[in-house]
């Protein structure tokens, strides 16, 4: 082709796809002729820089009426979409584990969006078509929230498990018993068997923190601590004194 003066002429001025032009209707550029397309005549530069159809027009003809489509074609699909949005949201803990409902303000409109229980740190919600429009008649951008979730204080979260601390006075420690505990989920009663050491494990299943998008629970894994009595009276005091003699005297 490069050793064929005229169509090397094409090549310069249109490129490899020159024979593609010239399918759609167009003259030879090469000498400078007009194009001719739909019945329109015009200078080459013009309609491709200028004039009244400029850009749009070009790839009318070159493309078919879907301008970004297939040769002919009229589909929306294969337009360029908007661009996508970003926000960050700030949530609690207890927001996370129960679900929560915002309402965010995007150039003046007000999007309420649901959020549903078990949504973690750092996870991104993505609202389709709520971001911006686009300037090819495509569909629009989405909106992608980043969730930051702010720590409860005395509870950590590990995946689906939840870990908190669990008090537990000297007494019930030694003969067992049931501690009311607050959780996110409620005030629950814990049984606590005789003779449980500090910093030991209970693991209550199924209080933990929901699974997003299923209908499954973490655990919640509870950290024994035992607590000290204060301003024990002297009679108390003498009662401890008996029984730790007593249990000295069994460790002979």
């Amino acid at each position: 082709m490069l050793g064929n003066a005229e169509k090397r002429k094409k090549y310069d001025k249109l490129g490899a796809n020159w024979k593609q032009y010239e399918q759609q209707g167009f003259g030879d550029f090469g000498g400078g002729r007009s194009y001719s397309s739909r019945g329109r005549q015009g200078n080459f530069g013009e309609y491709f820089g200028g004039g009244q159809g400029g850009f749009s027009d070009f790839f009318e003809a070159f493309f078919g009426s879907s301008g970004f489509g297939a040769a002919g074609g009229s589909s929306s699909r294969a337009r360029p979409k908007g661009q996508d949005l970003t926000a960050e949201l700030d949530l609690t803990l207890n927001e996370a584990y129960h679900g929560a409902e915002r309402v965010v303000q995007l150039d003046g409109t007000r999007i309420r969006m649901k959020i549903r229980p078990g949504v973690r740190h750092g996870q991104r919600l993505r609202m389709k078509g709520k971001g911006q429009q686009s300037p090819y008649g495509g569909e629009p951008g989405d909106l992608l929230i980043k969730i930051k979730i702010n720590q409860e204080a005395g509870i950590q979260r590990e995946g689906s498990d939840l870990i908190q601390d669990l008090p537990v006075d000297i007494y019930t420690a030694i003969l067992g018993g049931k501690v009311r505990l607050s959780t996110l989920k409620g005030e629950v009663e814990v049984p606590v068997k005789a003779g449980i050491q500090n910093n030991g494990t209970l693991r209550l299943k199924g209080l933990g923190m929901p699974v997003y998008g299923k209908s499954e629970t973490g655990n919640l894994l509870l950290k024994v601590k035992l607590q000290l009595p204060a301003d024990m009276s002297k009679e108390e005091l003498e009662l401890i004194q008996k029984a730790a003699a007593i249990h000295a005297e069994k460790q002979k």
